[in-house]
């Protein structure tokens, strides 16, 4: 007796047209155009499955991500994306999830949340994008913007001391920091691979300028603008924290490429460590006879 087989036709490779969604809406000249575009060449040169990709961001000029990439994208309240992230993380290991976020939402409402995600190493990837000023609200002084800056909140000159992401990053216990800059496009997508190798919590700070708000603010790190773009030497050992330090320390722009590298249990590893050890048998049992009980119990 003959029966029908189902043949299901293997995917296309993904295309940049697979993941375009709405067109960006940035000033012209930002640097999230660059982000953007290197986040979606790197996605195309991975092959992630496209349904396994989690976009995931804050409030912010750059967490508007979500809009202009067809992945599956959330945009979540301002500061409270990384513990959204962490559970997505932790209850679905088969995605793979990427966080971006700005400065004042990476430093200021979700600074509590960044660090105790990177010391309980969470398996996530966060873009900071730093442009060292509230640009969305039209230019208020942020986390990370210098001393001096004058901005509609600190009109005389900001006197406060700003935060330093690679030695807060570091010293919070995240196993992967490094910096790349939106105006070198190639560099950047280098690290986009580094920190997606990482397994554990891994945070890329790329300085990306607010041409409306802050214009010129990272020219020192441009040679078509006068500056100097140095990258992290071949002897530096991403593995020695105090190197690491050393290194976060150089005078802005400072320097670029992976600052720190360390292997360490995931918080991942250890939360699935206790379910094996709580509930072996639940484990075995069909993903859909446990969502069949989980609609039950709210019937």
């Amino acid at each position: 007796m003959e029966t029908d087989t189902l043949t299901i036709e293997p995917a296309e490779p993904m295309t940049r047209d697979d993941l375009k969604a709405d067109r960006p809406t940035w000033c012209p000249g930002c640097g999230d155009f660059s982000v953007l575009a290197m986040y979606q060449k790197f996605l195309v040169d991975r092959q992630y499955p496209q349904e396994k990709i989690a976009t995931l961001s804050g409030i912010g000029c750059s967490s508007r991500f979500p809009y202009f990439i067809n992945t599956h994208s959330v945009h979540f309240i301002h500061g409270r994306i990384i513990p959204f992230a962490t559970a997505l993380s932790l209850t679905r290991p088969e995605l793979f999830p990427f966080v971006i976020i700005g400065d004042g939402d990476a430093f200021s409402i979700g600074g509590n949340h960044l660090t105790h995600a990177a010391r309980k190493n969470v398996n996530l990837n966060v873009i900071i994008l730093n442009n060292q000023v509230y640009g969305l609200t039209k230019k208020q002084t942020s986390p990370t913007s210098p001393l001096g800056f004058r901005s509609k909140t600190d009109p005389w000159g900001s006197r406060m001391t700003p935060v330093n992401p690679a030695r807060q990053i570091i010293g919070a216990g995240a196993t992967f920091f490094a910096r790349a800059s939106a105006a070198n496009p190639k560099h950047l997508i280098q690290m986009y691979e580094r920190m997606s190798a990482h397994e554990g919590f891994s945070v890329l700070e790329v300085l990306s300028e607010c041409v409306q708000f802050f214009k010129g603010s990272f020219d020192g790190a441009s040679s078509g603008k006068g500056g100097d773009f140095v990258e992290i030497g071949p002897d530096h050992d991403v593995t020695d924290e105090g190197a690491a330090f050393a290194l976060a320390e150089k005078p802005f722009p400072g320097v670029f490429g992976v600052f720190h590298e360390v292997r360490r249990t995931t918080l991942n590893e250890m939360e699935q460590e206790n379910i094996r050890a709580v509930a072996p048998a639940e484990l075995q049992r069909p993903t859909v006879d446990k969502l069949k009980d989980s609609f039950n119990r709210l019937t």
